[in-house]
């Protein structure tokens, strides 16, 4: 019986090793599993972003350099910035709305009558 446990012992000491190895690859599994989902969230983000920038560069009602877009992981567009006029800013907002990803967009756009020339 004393050699029965004393195998039992070594088997448990020698495969103390390969689990926690196992434990140790499943970690590093999951942090490339995290840092991918987080690029592809980035990506998608910037996706978005890029595609309103483009949508304004193409419009002439709308000033693609002084309105800025940021959007978040859940594609919640926020706009800033300045416009020259309230339509301007609504377009910008429908614009916005238009591209596909787009699940909200909060407009903290500012309108400037008076812009300098």
């Amino acid at each position: 019986m004393n050699g029965r446990l004393m195998a039992i012992l070594v088997i448990a000491a020698l495969s103390m090793p390969a689990l926690s190895f196992a434990q140790a690859k499943q970690s590093a599994t999951d942090k490339v599993k995290d840092t991918t989902a987080k690029v592809k969230e980035n990506v998608k983000d910037s996706v978005i972003t890029t595609k309103i920038k483009a949508e304004y560069a193409k419009d002439k009602a709308v000033s693609a350099m002084m309105i800025k877009v940021d959007t978040d992981p859940k594609g919640v567009v926020t706009l800033s910035g300045s416009a020259k006029t309230k339509a301007e800013a609504d377009k910008a907002v429908e614009i916005a709305k238009g591209v596909s990803g787009v699940t909200q967009v909060r407009n903290n756009i500012q309108v400037t009558s008076a812009m300098k020339k």
